[in-house]
């Protein structure tokens, strides 16, 4: 009995000895993503951060570098991005654009029905008075997004897109130029911002939720999606 105890008892210190292995993986090396964006990017339908998974490709990678360059504001962000080079935010981009995965139900509507209405309105035509083109005109038919680098704007907190169009009126928010989100957003109301926000957070996500290949016309304005040519690196 003292026997199998005492071999009982090495085989226990021998595999504690043994050294814990982490999978080498970018999938494992982007856990502290999931901190604020949930598991495999998922994010949740309430709160401010923002789903990541499925997004287009070459949107997440900007995103990644205006975040790293000061362009989006952020010091948690910039923190974790300060040191990386483009090649590894593409690779990260890369990760999470290949997620494919469902998408939870909408929450309840938090605004009554004629401030859903004014935002449906907002989102599918635009204010064509006030120079406002229609959310459909630039992130597709489905607001899914338009690869391979537009967003969609489906599938996203209420307070996250309050917060991104406010940042953009303020100047917080950056894109390359010219930035034709800031335009926009500097032309709606602060009505207009929480009307299309309610709308968009309260749509459920069309299956599939594939981004578009294209645009089915020219966008409504020059709108600066990737860096300029003088910029881009070969």
């Amino acid at each position: 009995m003292f026997v199998w105890l005492w071999l009982g008892f090495s085989s226990v210190a021998a595999a504690a000895d043994l050294p814990h292995r982490v999978p080498d993986t970018l999938a494992q090396r982007l856990q502290a993503c999931t901190v604020c964006h949930g598991a495999e990017g998922r994010a949740t339908p309430g709160g401010y951060f923002p789903r990541i998974a499925g997004k287009p490709l070459d949107y997440l990678y900007h995103q990644l570098l205006h975040f790293r360059d000061g362009r989006r504001n952020n010091a948690g962000m910039s923190y974790l991005l300060d040191h990386m080079g483009d090649a590894y935010l593409r690779d990260i981009a890369g990760h999470y654009a290949g997620l494919d995965l469902p998408y939870p139900p909408p929450l309840p509507p938090a605004a009554p029905p004629a401030v859903l209405k004014r935002g449906e309105q907002l989102v599918r035509q635009g204010d064509p008075a006030r120079g406002l083109p229609a959310c459909n005109d630039c992130h597709g038919a489905r607001m899914t997004g338009v690869a391979p680098a537009v967003p969609g704007l489906l599938g996203l907190p209420r307070d996250y897109l309050i917060g991104q169009l406010g940042a953009w009126q303020t100047g917080l928010r950056k894109a390359f130029e010219p930035d034709c989100m800031a335009r926009i957003a500097r032309l709606m109301a602060p009505e207009d911002v929480s009307a299309v926000a309610s709308w968009l957070a309260a749509q459920p996500v069309p299956v599939p939720a594939h981004p578009q290949a294209a645009l089915s016309g020219p966008m409504p304005m020059d709108c600066g999606l990737t860096p300029p040519a003088w910029r881009r690196q070969p």
